[in-house]
């Protein structure tokens, strides 16, 4: 595919997308392949995998991130088609349990975390040991606007997204000046994923957005490849908030906004 951001200093670079084949995963792997980087994807469902790796002109792995020789197999994949791991993105990721911090089940819990945090550490470890520690690189970990405020029913997610940020913070000290390690922050994006907060009444949830509308892949795809590239040579340690003006809505003169209600009301499916 020919790079139409050579600017953003990705030609020729190798990236690994965790949770790579749909949603914000899949838009930021087409965006890394427009900017002339080689992907590696992985995600649970094969066919999807393959599809995708396909698609892009990449390698793909499927499998679980709970899984560390699962990430162990994407590195070596990563480095057997490429010969080099230069951008991680941690995308991958759980939001279950769904519902109040006192029913939570201590296995479920800690699922949360595996996924959401220690996965995350495993694959940085991985292509650390593998290139990074040598030639350098750049992590971009996928938290969320929901790290820096409380809301009903995803305390999990949220917590685990928090430490997330700390661990982006932590490892953008430890790595430097080899690695650089920030990490993107979306508000409510058109996802899978998130299908369960905006489908029930989309028009409500987008008024009560200073910008009017949910995000879309796209949005935060943008921001993560900029993070990842030479463009943002000079920055690590940092949390990008992409969440079309969720942080300053009590300022906004348009309608309440209805995220909080949703949540209180509805089940996101299992992941």
């Amino acid at each position: 595919m020919t790079s139409s951001y050579a600017q953003d200093g990705l030609e020729g670079r190798a990236a690994v997308v965790t949770g790579g084949t749909r949603g914000i995963g899949r838009a930021v792997a087409e965006r890394l392949v427009a900017a002339g980087a080689r992907v590696c994807v992985t995600a649970r469902d094969a066919d999807e995998v393959r599809r995708t790796a396909a698609e892009l002109g990449g390698v793909g792995v499927s499998g679980s991130v709970a899984d560390p020789a699962h990430l162990r197999e994407v590195v070596d994949t990563a480095m057997g088609a490429f010969g080099r791991v230069d951008v991680v993105v941690n995308n991958a990721a759980t939001n279950q349990p769904y519902g109040p911090l006192m029913d939570a089940e201590p296995g479920a819990w800690r699922d949360a975390f595996v996924v959401n945090v220690e996965a995350p550490l495993v694959l940085v470890q991985g292509a650390w040991r593998a290139w990074m520690r040598e030639h350098g690189g750049s992590v971009v970990n996928i938290c969320t606007e929901g790290a820096e405020h409380v809301g009903p029913n995803l305390g999990a997610y949220g917590t685990s997204k928090a430490a997330l940020l700390h661990l982006t913070r932590q490892l953008a000290g430890e790595l430097a000046p080899k690695v650089r390690v920030n990490s993107v922050s979306p508000g409510l994006v058109r996802t899978e994923m998130a299908r369960f907060v905006w489908e029930p009444d989309e028009e409500r949830v987008a008024a009560g957005l200073p910008l009017g509308r949910i995000g879309e892949p796209e949005d935060i795809a943008r921001a993560v490849v900029w993070l990842a590239s030479e463009a943002a040579r000079w920055i690590t340690g940092a949390d990008l908030l992409v969440d079309g003006g969720t942080r300053v809505r009590t300022a906004h003169p348009g309608p309440g906004y209805a995220v909080h209600d949703l949540l209180r009301s509805y089940a996101p499916p299992r992941s």
